[in-house]
């Protein structure tokens, strides 16, 4: 199994990357909270990676820090909750948000989550009730080399993002709406992401 990847990240399409390392390129699944910290394609970077092996495939799923990777795989525990879901919610709120979240039994807040309704987010605050409080979170990033804005592009990138993660067009066309046509591709996700999980 692969619990960590380092290489030279040679292509970024939220919310997947590629990573090549030693001549082969991993496509790598990533929620925004990772994506906003990668560096320059054609940089080194180093992601803790979560392995999934199907019968019809094999997914990865990168993460900057192992706490994040531990609250995603304390996610995908929870009844009805994938991998997919698991991603988006990671990439509406970082790990200390969400932990905060369930404490504060916040049902509006994770309903907000695309492909999370009342009675999810219920099952959720049930079943992690204690647990990520007992995740050691960390707010810094130090597996990458800096923070940084991608190249710009158009609002149809952070579109067809928002539509990967599991927003409806019609949510991901209002919350891009008020953005510049040739807004940063972070920037943007971030903005709308905020937008679509705001109270």
């Amino acid at each position: 199994m692969i619990g960590r990847l380092t290489g030279t990240l040679i292509e970024k399409q939220p919310p997947q990357i590629v990573i090549e390392t030693n001549g082969v390129g991993y496509e790598v699944d990533v929620p925004m909270s990772t994506f906003y910290v990668l560096p320059h394609t054609g940089q080194p970077s180093s992601l803790f990676i979560h392995m999934v092996v199907r019968e019809d495939a094999q997914l990865l799923y990168g993460f900057a820090t192992k706490p994040e990777r531990d609250t995603f795989r304390a996610l995908i525990k929870v009844s009805g909750i994938g991998a997919k879901i698991a991603l988006a919610i990671l990439s509406g709120m970082n790990a200390d948000e969400l932990a905060q979240a369930i404490a504060a039994e916040d049902l509006v807040r994770l309903s907000k989550v695309p492909g999370i309704g009342k009675k999810t987010a219920e099952r959720l605050v049930l079943e992690l009730r204690g647990k990520l409080n007992n995740l050691p979170i960390m707010t810094s990033v130090s597996n990458n080399s800096a923070l940084f804005q991608t190249p710009a592009s158009n609002k149809d990138d952070v579109l067809h993002a928002l539509i990967a993660l599991g927003y409806s067009e019609r949510e991901a066309s209002g919350a891009v709406k008020e953005l510049a046509s040739d807004v940063d591709v972070s920037d943007g996700i971030r903005r709308a992401l905020k937008q679509l999980v705001k109270i």
